[in-house]
């Protein structure tokens, strides 16, 4: 299997990785892996889609700390190669990060479709990803499930949320990631709330969401692969995580730290309510972010933490990975032609 992995810079991608877990994994396995950020495409004269890709020379290192050094390193292996080669293509770059670059924002996912063209599996979807570039995506799963929000650039429609709401919201961009600009505004923040909302609202439209009580001791971060719960054997791949002091972001990457997670039946029913979008949408790797039996969030881009989650219940969740990639090459083998790329993401 020849496999790429775009991720938003090669040479800053920060640990801990899932893709840089799973890139090692696979190069272990035997497979051919490389790895390239949202700079390196090229579509030439021909109409080829090429990329300027790296990988790392060796087949085995002692940990991904390692394997990141050597991707890095002068020694390692670059070439520019034709992404037709590719058997599949994995779009891990986050377009949120990339809000002081927006020409990055969208070239994973126009490149992303061309590849799709050139007969690569692409995971995930790149149309549906276009869709979801902002939190909106999050609000066309079921109601059932979500928390009561309100999207607005309108100062006073924040506020008038604000005290419909108790006097206790959050507040974030409705393009953002990684716990970026996010801010739990309470009554005491009442003199304040016009300075919070113009600082969030520099990101563009902001997402208010009712503040959920439960969430702050933590929320789960639940793995759902081909449309369906990950786990290996009887244990699903899902980690806990917990905020730092006062702070109500959970997310590790601000600060939080991660612990077991007891999945429960509310985690699985909530998983079962929105299973039929992710499968109608090609999204073959989500975290949804689940606080008791609402989901707070959902990450479809670039969903981190499933490393943490083996170590963490000592399951390989990562090989396990590896080898539904290779299933589903042997799937585009066999059935060529008869299978789109939204198919192949949950087959």
């Amino acid at each position: 299997m020849r496999i790429g992995f775009l991720i938003n810079d090669v040479m800053n991608e920060e640990l801990p990785s899932t893709t840089l877990n799973l890139a090692k994994r696979a190069q272990e396995m035997g497979h051919e892996v490389w790895l390239m950020d949202v700079g390196d495409f090229i579509y030439d004269a021909s109409d080829r889609l090429l990329v300027h890709a790296r990988a790392p020379k060796e087949k085995k290192y002692r940990d991904t700390a390692d394997y990141r050094e050597a991707l890095v390193s002068k020694e390692a292996r670059r070439e520019r190669i034709a992404a037709a080669d590719l058997d599949i293509l994995m779009l891990r770059n986050d377009p949120a990060a990339d809000y002081e670059r927006p020409w990055a924002q969208q070239a994973g996912l126009v490149f992303g479709y061309a590849a799709v063209k050139a007969g690569v599996i692409v995971l995930n979807d790149p149309v549906t990803l276009s869709k979801a570039i902002n939190k909106m995506y999050f609000q066309y799963f079921p109601e059932a499930v979500r928390l009561k929000s309100l999207i607005s650039r309108n100062e006073q429609d924040i506020i008038d949320f604000y005290y419909a709401n108790a006097q206790k919201i959050i507040i974030k961009p409705l393009m953002g990631s990684g716990g970026r600009n996010v801010f739990l505004v309470q009554p005491e923040d009442e003199a304040n709330i016009r300075q919070m909302i113009a600082s969030v609202m520099r990101d563009g439209y902001i997402i208010a969401q009712e503040y959920f009580p439960p969430a702050s001791k933590g929320d789960i971060r639940f793995f759902m692969v081909n449309g369906k719960p990950f786990r290996v054997g009887h244990k699903y791949a899902a980690v806990k995580r917990v905020g730092s002091g006062k702070d109500v972001r959970n997310n590790i990457h601000a600060g939080g730290h991660a612990e077991v997670a007891e999945v429960t039946d509310e985690i699985l029913e909530l998983a079962e309510i929105v299973r039929p979008k992710l499968v109608k949408d090609g999204i073959f790797f989500a975290g949804l972010d689940i606080v008791e039996n609402r989901l707070l969030e959902i990450n479809i881009f670039s969903p981190g933490g499933l490393g943490i989650a083996s170590r963490l219940v000592h399951k390989d969740y990562i090989s396990e990975m590896v080898g539904i990639l290779e299933q589903k090459v042997a799937y585009k083998r066999y059935c060529t032609g008869h299978l789109d790329n939204v198919e192949m993401n949950t087959l």
